[in-house]
């Protein structure tokens, strides 16, 4: 509905579409510039960092996975990366690569959900997915099939393709035979193709302009693609351990908000996810990854968040990629698990979840007790990002009419891939002209 008097213009939206979560955006201009921008989250907060203190260190993996139906695995990733630090272990060889064919396995589904469900119907001028199919049924379904491949990846690894139950400290509480991932191996050379597919088919997309400055940051480890470990670097010179997290970045509270927003104390905003990966470590791509890239004319410098999905079609050629490797060169290890014994202290944990960087820190005692948490995710991080772009990307748009105003905001928010639920935590938006 739009109501307008003579001072001022107010367009409000009561439900934005195709986000995971329950905000708003309210954007105030006055003569002829954006003097205001809000990413209003008013999802109500789930105290999950609360309701972990007092609990076992073993507890995490399983309680966090319920953060999030799309990446749980990424939550179970980072609490375990964090409670063996604290613990003084190393999980490295075969089960650290069992936890990367799992992680593969989430890239997959969550990226295609994103592409194909969320974020093409607005390149392509559909109100939906299922409008969408209503024209191109056989691309929706060649999503559909290359998302249930990331599922079932889940399912073998992780037990179950949601809020996996098979990850525990040290490893899994069951590994999978040779035999096992066979038919995942089948299921994933024909996924690859489909992969290839769909990074061409988003390729030819048309995309609005819009390009930043920004300060990407994300994982970095010599010879792989950022995604269970390594040090947090960015473009703009941070280079520090997941133990220095806290010294450079900060997280502040904002009144329109109820999650919080995390910038770097020495500078501002920063960018987490797909593009922050690309563009700092596009090198360790896969072969394959790579020349697809160079096919579908992919720059190796990403600044228009637009062009984000044709990023994210490619990680997902990656992940189908990775997991043959890892399962080509699997061999099981002596057992499912090596022992996590508990020590007082505090560990740190950061993994690439598919919205990017996901950050833990847990303090427990020699018992094995939670004494104090903090969970950082990707959406909370990238929330003044996206603030700033709409700010610039509504300035340069102000001739428009509030309905293509407001549409054309609604695809600009959905480039981050938001996930609301994770950062508390829909969109009703609202913007008013003076």
């Amino acid at each position: 509905m739009t109501h307008r008097t003579v001072a001022s213009r107010t367009l409000k939206v009561d439900q934005l579409a195709r986000v995971e979560g329950e905000g708003a955006m309210y954007i105030h201009v006055t003569d002829g510039a954006v003097d205001d921008v809000q990413l209003q989250i008013f999802e109500p907060p789930r105290f999950f960092e609360g309701f972990l203190r007092g609990r076992r260190y073993t507890e995490p993996p399983d309680i966090t996975a319920r953060i999030c139906g799309i990446c749980p695995v990424a939550y179970q990733m980072s609490a375990c990366n964090a409670i063996e630090d604290a613990c003084g272990v190393s999980v490295d060889g075969p089960l650290n690569e069992l936890r990367r064919l799992l992680y593969c396995g989430e890239w997959i589904e969550s990226h295609t959900l994103h592409i194909y469900m969320l974020h093409a119907p607005d390149f392509l001028g559909y109100e939906s997915a299922v409008h969408l199919a209503a024209d191109h049924r056989p691309i929706v379904e060649r999503g559909l099939a290359l998302k249930k491949v990331g599922n079932d990846i889940l399912d073998v690894i992780g037990g179950r393709a949601v809020h996996p139950i098979n990850v525990r400290l040290g490893g899994f509480y069951r590994v999978p035979t040779k035999r096992e991932l066979a038919p995942l191996a089948e299921k994933l050379r024909r996924a690859r193709d489909a992969a290839v597919e769909t990074a061409r088919w988003v390729a030819g997309f048309e995309f609005p302009h819009l390009e930043q400055d920004y300060e990407f940051v994300a994982l970095r480890h010599p010879g792989e693609y950022p995604i269970n470990r390594g040090r947090l670097v960015s473009n703009f010179g941070l280079d520090i351990t997941p133990s220095e997290f806290d010294e450079h970045i900060e997280e502040q509270h904002v009144e329109w908000s109820n999650a919080l927003q995390a910038r770097i104390r020495e500078r501002d905003h920063y960018f987490v996810g797909p593009m922050a990966r690309y563009n700092l470590a596009g090198a360790e791509l896969s072969p394959l990854t790579r020349e697809v890239a160079a096919e579908i004319g992919l720059e190796r410098e990403v600044r228009n968040p637009f062009r984000s999905i044709i990023v994210r079609a490619l990680e997902v050629v990656y992940a189908t990629d990775e997991a043959l490797r890892v399962i080509h060169e699997y061999e099981m290890p002596d057992a499912p698990a090596i022992a996590v014994e508990p020590r007082a202290g505090t560990g740190y944990g950061i993994t690439e979840a598919p919205r990017g960087i996901l950050y833990h820190r847990y303090t427990i005692d020699d018992m094995g007790t939670i004494l104090d948490c903090t969970i950082v995710p990707p959406t909370s991080q990238n929330q003044p990002t996206i603030e700033h772009d709409l700010w610039h990307f509504v300035e340069d748009r102000m001739d428009l009419d509030d309905a293509e105003l407001t549409r054309q905001c609604e695809q600009a928010i959905r480039n981050y891939d938001p996930c609301i639920s994770c950062a508390t935590h829909f969109l009703d938006m609202r913007v008013e002209r003076a």
